[in-house]
């Protein structure tokens, strides 16, 4: 469903769409490892480590941006520039590798040997003509497989290829719609992101920690509490996460995975939650609801399946009440 990519292919093929006399591009990484994870509990939904901060990671990175970009055009009148982070039609990691910032792993994500994996790409434009880099033309990754066994869903169809329909940061963050239901059980806790590849990663033990403080955990948390989220109302929901990342899934997104990570956790206490979730305007929360309420398996939660039924109107939901019910989960 990432339809910006293919809507923007003759743009991704020259510079010239994103900066007009474009003539160098300054590739930049910007740490964002801090602390290290901690267990979530059967009640608390897991958060990948580039949105445990208060603020989204493209406002704090876009300061920094325009401040370089002012000392360029301060230094060289007669030159423009532009900063973009992963928003422009740029392949940032492309150019990283170009630039000589690292290698592409198995992962498919870009490793650099003193700083890992665990940092942000962003690029400055400019019609300035800068002195060429050496381009990074070697691996480091050997016979290590770590990131491709890893995988709860089997995403990596190759080394350094990966199907993003697999992927659980893509189920998680970028798919609105009804997670497929063989990918469910393998999303396990992850309530927003993954970072599992990245974590078994032994070029990880060298990334060094942020001084940024915008992208340390919000008040120590790492987690959010599930239970808590399934009550949040659109307004509630604008409110808490509109400048944050969370906010990219929208309310249905971030609801939707609460229900996914309960059911796998087979939360007992989310069922009464869950049953006010089937109630929803919304057709992929009553769906998500339903099928974690069959993974759960209570008497409550079976009988409020049954009422539901009854009333339901949409078949996509109807489906995945009548699965719930006949405990094939």
């Amino acid at each position: 469903d990432m339809d910006y990519f293919g809507n923007r292919l003759d743009a991704y093929q020259e510079l010239g769409f994103v900066l007009a006399g474009v003539q160098s591009v300054i590739v930049l990484g910007f740490p964002y490892r801090t602390v290290e994870p901690t267990t979530a509990q059967s009640n608390q939904g897991k958060i990948s480590r580039y949105a445990w901060g208060e603020v989204d990671y493209h406002d704090v990175i876009h300061v920094r941006l325009k401040r370089l970009k002012s000392i360029v055009i301060d230094s060289f009148p007669d030159s423009t520039a532009r900063g973009v982070v992963d928003s422009a039609p740029i392949m940032e990691r492309e150019f990283a590798k170009i630039a000589g910032l690292g290698w592409t792993g198995k992962n498919s994500l870009l490793l650099n040997r003193q700083h890992g994996s665990f940092f942000f790409l962003s690029c400055l434009l400019t019609t300035l003509p800068l002195p060429v880099s050496q381009p990074n033309e070697t691996d480091h990754c050997g016979t290590c497989t770590r990131c491709l066994d890893a995988c709860p869903t089997q995403a990596f169809v190759a080394p350094g290829v990966l199907d993003s329909r697999r992927c659980i940061s893509y189920q998680t963050i970028e798919n609105r719609g009804f997670i497929p239901e063989d990918l469910r059980e393998g999303i396990g806790q992850w309530l927003f992101g993954c970072d599992v590849c990245q974590d078994v990663c032994p070029w990880n033990r060298f990334s060094q920690v942020t001084t940024e403080t915008a992208f340390w955990p919000r008040q120590g948390d790492q987690t959010l509490d599930l239970l808590e989220l399934l009550s949040i109302d659109e307004t509630s929901f604008r409110e808490r996460f509109r400048k944050t990342p969370l906010w990219r899934p929208r309310r249905r997104g971030l609801l939707r995975n609460a229900a996914i990570c309960l059911g796998n956790a087979r939360e007992t206490k989310a069922v009464d939650a869950l049953i006010g979730l089937l109630h929803d305007d919304d057709t992929v929360l009553r769906g998500a609801a339903a099928w974690a309420i069959g993974r759960i398996g209570t008497a409550s939660g079976m009988t409020a399946l049954k009422n539901l039924l009854e009333k339901e109107t949409d078949a996509m939901v109807q489906q995945e009440i009548r699965k719930a019910l006949e405990s094939s989960y």
